[in-house]
């Protein structure tokens, strides 16, 4: 079992940047490609990034690219989402997933219970 938690979430601006983190613990954190969705209210959960084991590779959604960075830090279990530019259509419930074998539908193994971000107009 991997166990995850997210933080950071919040209420900011249009424009403006907040930084996710996740932290992972009950098994080797390396040995697994990390991601990150999110649900809006009355919308599907939708995939934002992910991240392969190493950091080497990153994947986005076409919403986020070029606004939204995930990354990792092995030493310290935990993945972050930085969000720039954000805009009040990012509003969601941001998830923090993980799993032993990425694919190409993302799909994960492991859920965090979730973090809100509100992004006001």
């Amino acid at each position: 079992q991997v166990q995850l938690v997210e933080s950071g979430g919040g209420l900011v601006q249009a424009g403006g940047s907040l930084r996710l983190s996740c932290a992972a613990s009950g098994r080797t954190f390396s040995n697994y490609a990390m991601g990150w969705f999110r649900q809006a209210p009355g919308k599907d959960r939708e995939f934002v990034a992910a991240i392969s084991w190493s950091g080497g590779s990153t994947y986005y959604a076409n919403s986020v690219k070029g606004r939204f960075t995930i990354s990792r830090d092995n030493a310290k279990n935990t993945v972050y989402l930085q969000m720039n530019s954000l805009k009040p259509e990012d509003t969601a419930v941001y998830y923090c997933a993980a799993t032993s074998r990425l694919g190409p539908d993302f799909g994960m193994d492991y859920w965090g219970k979730g973090t809100l971000v509100t992004v006001s107009s």
